[in-house]
């Protein structure tokens, strides 16, 4: 039977901003991972971006050998506490078991591992025992940037991350509440990252404060691993109005405030004693709704405008395939509304802050090319009190004022960096890009497998060969 962690009571959790999951005990970890060996084939290996080689470390839970599990993960992933607290496990949702609902608990396991393996000392620094020569900047240090960055480092290479915030951790720092995931694993990664001669420098904004031009003509390559920044915004009447804003400005906000940051009066974004109304159904809003009950928010309402999806997957359709259904996360259970199928039609407030979002109901229908078309429905108009508006609704591609404009790379039809899928080189010589900033907005698992791979080839551009792990 499957069994997950657990968490603190609702009425507890939400006074604080510290995570409240209740790990697995000993024996039940042990239980899950015998549970993965009654498999004949693991489709978990498909669901998996960063290649995990799930079974084994499954099994070597089960046969109580917890280093040897630490050193296979580990082997695939550079920062298994970080996958093992936000990553939505597709691996899981590929599980043969997930076909009767009952998948391995596959995240929990990965994460007591690491957790484990730390608590124990058995996370060392690995320092290589020859340097090249060759010296790496990379541009952002979100998960891409850091696990290029320690990948590099161990092949021998002098690598530097420039980081335009004062903190490293891109939005692993900023744009992940610390409820789901606590700063101080960032750290300690960056101490050992450090060890292994690493070098972060931090608020420098590359195109900014350094022309980009300066880091083509002072390392043998670069990497841009500097995300999808750039949100997607909604052309509203009422748009303007004080008390609508993106939602990563609040997010970021609060992450600031934690690490100890003062944000001015005039620019704070709070949502203390306001009816809050949060604009996309992703993750993203899902970490606003969390972060809005902490802040004391009168009210928290999410709306998408979507339809609903089923509660349910299709088995047969989709198995071993991620499935559109409704996810429910821990901030949705602490006190949040729900809706679908809303199409925000404009803001109004008084004295220059919003009030009121004007919505109204909307069809999806399929076309004549089985293209899903929007269509509002007559007479539903309808009012929601908003006090603060979080616009939350993804983002469209990297920032390309500064230093992609700087470097004049080529794009692609999204505008994001264009570059190889194997050879992750841009169009310009010895200029290399992973993670959002070129496949896109997507999930840290991806980021830190391209950042992996990435690696891998700056690493074979530099040298002419390569031992780097795929």
């Amino acid at each position: 039977m499957r069994q997950d962690r657990g968490y603190d009571a609702v009425g507890d959790r939400i006074q604080h901003f510290a995570e409240f999951t209740h790990p697995l005990g000993h024996d039940e970890l042990r239980k899950q991972g015998a549970r993965c060996m009654d498999c004949g084939v693991p489709f978990c290996h498909q669901g998996c971006p960063v290649n995990n080689i799930i079974p084994d470390w499954n099994n070597l839970v089960h046969e109580d050998k917890w280093r040897e599990a630490a050193e296979v993960l580990h082997s695939t992933n550079n920062f298994p506490e970080f996958t093992g607290r936000v990553c939505p496990a597709p691996c899981e949702a590929s599980c043969t078991l997930n076909i009767r609902d009952e998948p391995v608990t596959i995240k929990t396991i990965e994460c007591a591992i690491v957790d484990k393996a730390w608590k124990e000392g058995w996370i060392k620094p690995r320092v290589p025992a020859l340097r090249t020569g060759k010296n790496v900047v990379i541009v952002g240090s979100g998960p891409a940037g850091l696990a290029c960055a320690q990948q590099l480092a161990r092949a021998g290479h002098k690598v530097s991350v420039y980081e335009k915030a004062t903190r490293i951790g891109g939005l692993l720092r900023y744009g992940i509440p610390d409820f789901k995931l606590s700063k101080h694993l960032i750290d300690r990664r960056m101490a050992q990252m450090k060890a292994e001669g690493v070098e972060f420098v931090t608020g420098v904004h590359i195109g900014v404060h350094l022309p980009a031009k300066q880091l083509r003509d002072e390392f043998d390559a670069i990497v841009l691993a500097c995300g999808s920044e750039a949100p997607r915004d909604l052309a509203a009447p009422g748009r303007d109005l004080k008390g609508v804003h993106f939602a990563l400005d609040f997010l970021f906000q609060q992450n600031h405030r934690i690490a100890g940051d003062v944000i001015p009066k005039d620019q704070e974004i709070t949502a203390t004693d306001k009816h809050v109304v949060v604009i996309g159904g992703g993750d993203t809003g899902s970490d606003c709704v969390g972060t809005a009950i902490r802040q004391d928010a009168r009210s928290v309402t999410q709306i998408e405008i979507m339809p609903k999806p089923p509660a349910r997957e299709d088995k047969e359709l989709t198995w071993p395939n991620w499935p559109m259904k409704l996810r429910t996360t821990t901030s949705h259970d602490e006190g949040c509304v729900r809706d679908w199928s809303v199409l925000t039609k404009s803001f109004s407030g008084e004295n220059g802050e919003v009030k009121t979002l004007h919505a109204a109901r909307v069809q999806w229908q399929a076309d004549e090319q089985g293209r899903m078309t929007m269509k509002e429905t007559p007479n539903s108009d309808f009012n929601l009190k908003a006090g603060l508006v979080l616009l939350g609704m993804g983002f469209v591609h990297p920032v390309l004022d500064g230093l992609l404009e700087q470097l004049g790379v080529d794009l692609d039809v999204r505008n994001n960096v264009k570059a190889g899928a194997d050879s992750y080189q841009t169009s310009l010589a010895k200029v290399f890009a992973a993670g959002d900033a070129r496949r896109g907005q997507s999930l840290v698992v991806w980021a830190i497998q391209e950042g992996r791979q990435s690696a891998r080839a700056v690493d074979e551009f530099l040298m002419g060969s390569t031992n780097l792990p795929r």
